[in-house]
């Protein structure tokens, strides 16, 4: 009888196992909800709303911290809390991590529900937060953020507040306008279409940079501390990559 394979070794990216994400709270301000009612209502939405367009299934389980060969979700106060910018992109087993920051969504104003499901909708998406796009730019890449073009649109789930995101075609440049559904509240008509309250990364000329729906929204952003966030952990990744893979990364 033929031995048994070696199991692979397993990454950032579905392999086959729907993905256990160890959620905890960190924090020092308060959620605005009680953990676990969050816990349950982002469950929701993932099963409810994300899984059917994206299939990108996860079980969220409350933790108080990392769990091994799970993926994870910690709430921190911001990003000068002890210890916040220790937490990598990677969980300490080298598995997709979100930080969801508190206090600073607090003072932007932002339900912390909201900023939750954004961060939880990208992962599942983006798990190694490398993939790009082409687009109606030949010369740009866009980065494959699922909440931020809708940056600020969300919609009850279990009486909780969760982000709005794009769907798949959102993504597809050759689909013209009204064509489809482009993101889950019906408010995108278009492919690469940001909101007033959205903003998109790109990748030009050899640099990150972004462009938003509207000046008011690109003069909030500027005022607000972005350290920590998936988001920001972008360059830093395209910059670890061997720079052959990046058009392997790219999806169009």
């Amino acid at each position: 009888m033929a031995e048994k394979p070696e199991e692979p070794t397993l990454g950032a990216f579905n392999v086959g196992e729907v993905p256990t994400i160890a959620v905890f709270d960190h924090a020092t301000t308060p959620l605005g909800a009680d953990l676990g009612a969050l816990i349950a209502a982002m469950q929701a939405y993932v099963d409810r709303s994300i899984v059917p367009v994206w299939g990108t299934p996860a079980h969220l389980v409350q933790t108080g911290d990392f769990m091994n060969d799970a993926w994870a979700m910690v709430f921190l106060d911001d990003a000068d809390q002890p210890g916040a910018l220790a937490y990598h992109d990677l969980t300490p087993d080298g598995w997709p991590l979100a930080k969801v920051f508190v206090r600073t969504a607090v003072q932007n104003g932002d339900p912390v529900s909201v900023a939750a499901s954004h961060e939880l909708v990208e992962m599942l998406v983006d798990p190694a937060i490398n993939l790009m796009s082409t687009g109606p730019d030949a010369a740009t890449m866009y980065a494959y953020e699922s909440a931020d073009p809708v940056e600020q649109l969300s919609f009850p789930v279990n009486g909780l507040a969760m982000s709005d995101f794009v769907y798949p075609s959102y993504f597809e440049a050759f689909r013209k306008a009204g064509s489809t559904r482009f993101d889950h509240m019906g408010r995108v008509d278009r492919p690469f279409q940001i909101l007033s309250g959205g903003y998109q990364i790109i990748f030009k000329d050899g640099k990150w940079s972004q462009i938003f729906g509207s000046e008011r929204k690109a003069r909030a952003f500027a005022k607000e501390d972005r350290r920590g966030h998936r988001s920001e952990a972008r360059g830093r990744v395209l910059e670890r990559a061997d720079p052959a893979s990046v058009t392997g990364a790219a999806r169009g």
